[in-house]
């Protein structure tokens, strides 16, 4: 976006010492109120305008986009500008009354993987947290190309990008999460978890873990399909970030079958790997050095959890004496498998963006038109 002759410093310094709270408040002068309320129609009405000059440009067939010498990294400077206006809830839903949902959604299909996977990424931003857009993506056929790229591309990048989407647009979403299972989703998980890339691990097993707690009735499934042989593999790999979501999962289902009356947790042959990995873990655990028992509290108290869901009794870690370290807090129970999965991101309002950041002075991509309608931002 330009610089539009705001003078943003002045403007977040007069907010702040208006509400910094070291001075009474005081009625604003209609001078005053009429300058603020001017500052913040403009920057509005510039961001909405940013916002179709882009649709137009997203609208734009690739050929003559080509043609006039926009390149793939241009596009992708246009998604990423085009994230950080949709930031705001309002212009998250604004963007389809505006016609840019669709033509968005056609770039999950585009011939470049940093395209696909750019919106994706800005799709997540769109439906997180936002039921408003969340349907209005699910009515445009959104979640099928996302479901397309999740499963079968052939970058894992894009594949991740289109999981964290489904995983935004389906939180919260009864609709879409039938949709995720009548789209074998859950096979599409499975694979996920036989990937050798550590990010493309952990936004499935969190995806896993947040459908386990939604719907008890899938614990069955996931169990017939075999996620507990790879959740349990998982629990000891190198990342502490899968090791963790693996054993959350796996905490999710020994609590569900213990619930249940189950006499058995897993599958015996299942049961005897896991017995293995978990005394692998806490031999691993006795190893660590000071700080790094300290970060590893959460997987700690994880490997205790666990093991006395399956076996009735806590684990050596506590005669150990590493389960609570001296100075932390014996009294904190043990973690919540429901954990903070999803945590909204902060979105920004669209008016707080600085006018003299770069990533806001980009020119309109197509360039002046023949009747020079359509120049710059």
């Amino acid at each position: 976006m330009a610089n539009d002759g705001l003078d943003w410093e002045g403007l977040l310094k007069w907010s702040l010492a208006h509400s910094d709270g070291t001075k009474p408040s005081r009625n604003l002068s209609e001078e005053e109120r009429k300058w603020f309320m001017e500052a913040m129609q403009a920057q509005t009405v510039d961001v909405v305008k940013r916002m179709k000059e882009i649709t137009l440009v997203m609208k734009t067939p690739e050929d003559v986009l080509q043609a006039q010498g926009v390149t793939p990294e241009n596009i992708e400077d246009m998604l990423d500008e085009l994230q950080e206006h949709v930031e705001s809830i309002d212009m998250a839903n604004d963007l389809h009354s505006i016609g840019g949902l669709v033509p968005l959604l056609g770039y999950l299909k585009n011939s470049h993987d940093r395209i696909r996977s750019k919106a994706a990424e800005v799709v997540t931003t769109i439906v997180q947290n936002n039921p408003k857009s969340q349907q209005l993506v699910m009515e445009a056929n959104g979640f099928e190309p996302l479901m397309a790229n999740f499963a079968s591309d052939p970058d894992v990048t894009v594949r991740t990008k289109a999981l964290g989407a489904i995983s935004s647009l389906i939180r919260g979403n009864k609709p879409g999460i039938a949709a995720f299972r009548l789209a074998n989703g859950y096979a599409a998980l499975k694979d996920a978890l036989g990937s050798e890339d550590v990010r493309f691990q952990r936004k499935a097993l969190n995806l896993i873990q947040y459908l386990l707690r939604e719907n008890s009735s899938d614990h069955k499934l996931i169990t017939e399909l075999g996620f507990p042989r790879l959740m349990i593999h998982l629990a000891s790999s190198d990342d502490p970030a899968v090791r963790e979501a693996s054993l959350r999962g796996l905490l999710e289902l020994a609590r569900d079958a213990k619930s249940g009356g189950s006499e058995s947790t897993f599958p015996e042959a299942d049961e005897e790997k896991l017995r293995q990995v978990l005394e692998g873990r806490i031999a691993g655990i006795g190893e660590m050095a000071r700080d790094d028992l300290e970060a590893a509290r959460e997987e700690r108290q994880l490997v205790d959890s666990l093991w006395n869901a399956c076996y009735n009794e806590p684990s050596s870690l506590r005669a150990k004496g590493l389960l609570v370290l001296p100075g932390e807090d014996a009294s904190q129970p043990p973690p919540d498998v429901a954990g903070k999965l999803f945590e909204p991101a902060m979105r920004a309002l669209a008016a707080a963006s600085s006018s003299t950041d770069e990533k806001q002075q980009k020119p309109l991509l197509l360039g002046p038109a023949n009747n020079g309608g359509n120049s710059g931002s």
